[in-house]
């Protein structure tokens, strides 16, 4: 039977480890409450498409009527090079323009791996191609898109791939990552354009981050409040926003500072089927105002100064429709977040 002075060796450590364990995470929880946040916004060509919106009309509704500022764009190799050696640059080429003019600002997504479903996008005549040949096909893409656009003064960080490591969605689409491909797809854009630094993303909630955080000059991270499971039904997540910049913190210790922002924080419900294929009042029981205000208040507190909303598309669709809430709300953002073509 253990003696009574061991039992109290024994329960003072513990509760000096806990107590030491308690500070260094308050240490590098820390991150300094910013002034003010920017706010900004992604937009996806394909995903205005189904949605039967004119993606025209919706970007420039997200620029003058929302007021978006910051935008990410995603150049979707389908929709560049539907066919080999077809290129079509009409939705990037008015989308490019329409920034420069409003004075807008721009994360630049290329690669195989983009936002939204299924992940991976690639054309389809891609399919028949062996592995090797898909890898040359890709980086000949990228080179296009990055040697048209490289010149803009609305463009200030090139993303190369959406969340690469983050193995444990979407596998079904995408495979395993060939990490070292994904390092000669940040090599290919810096050789291509050495003025501008690269981003790397990763999952916030399921990421570990070293990866991406380690190729990149610069570093995104999603962040997913809401959730819904055809199994767990609308949950919460777990995580509390310290946790982002306890993360942060880790990543600096071992890979050096880097800028870090929230590259996509979802204000849309959370669905398996199209959108225009679920009731509107279904959709509301996943995303609606209550939780896109509990959003943005989690997110504020993960201190990060620069915020960029996912969901824009959607609520142009319910605007169309007469239900402003949701687009309401979001111009009360932008409104006060200008950007300028140094914001980095």
């Amino acid at each position: 039977m253990m003696k009574r002075p061991q039992l109290k060796k024994i329960f003072f450590w513990t509760l000096a480890v806990i107590g030491v364990g308690c500070i260094v995470v308050t240490v590098l929880a820390y991150k300094p409450v910013p002034e003010q946040i920017a706010y900004g916004m992604s937009f996806n060509t394909p995903y205005a498409r189904e949605l039967g919106l004119d993606w025209q009309e919706t970007y420039d509704a997200i620029i003058d009527d929302l007021g978006v500022r910051r935008l990410r764009l995603a150049a979707h190799w389908p929709m560049v090079e539907p066919q080999n050696d077809v290129w079509n640059f009409k939705e990037l080429d008015y989308q490019v323009k329409k920034a420069e003019e409003a004075g807008a600002t721009i994360v630049f997504a290329v690669g195989r791996r983009l936002p939204r479903w299924p992940e991976c996008h690639v054309p389809d005549w891609v399919d028949a191609l062996d592995a090797e040949t898909q890898q040359v096909e890709q980086l000949t893409y990228m080179t296009a898109v990055i040697d048209r656009y490289k010149d803009s003064p609305a463009i200030i960080y090139w993303q190369i791939e959406n969340e690469p490591f983050l193995a444990l969605f979407a596998f079904e689409h995408c495979g395993h990552l060939d990490e070292e491909f994904l390092a000669s797809e940040v090599a290919l854009a810096k050789e291509l354009d050495p003025t501008r630094p690269i981003l790397v993303t990763d999952s916030g909630n399921l990421g570990t981050w070293a990866g991406a955080y380690r190729h990149g000059d610069a570093f995104g991270t999603s962040v997913y409040v809401h959730f819904w499971n055809p199994e767990l039904g609308q949950f919460r997540t777990l995580l509390p926003p310290w946790f982002y910049r306890f993360k942060e913190s880790l990543m600096e210790l071992r890979y050096g500072k880097k800028p870090t922002f929230l590259i996509e924080l979802s204000a849309e419900p959370w669905l398996v089927a199209p959108v225009t294929e679920v009731p509107l009042p279904v959709q509301y029981t996943r995303m609606n105002l209550e939780k896109f205000n509990d959003i943005l208040e989690y997110a504020k507190h993960t201190r990060y100064d620069t915020q960029y909303l996912w969901g824009a598309e959607w609520w142009y669709w319910l605007h169309l429709q007469g239900e402003d809430a949701m687009w309401n709300r979001g111009k009360e953002l932008f409104d006060v977040t200008p950007a300028t073509q140094t914001d980095k």
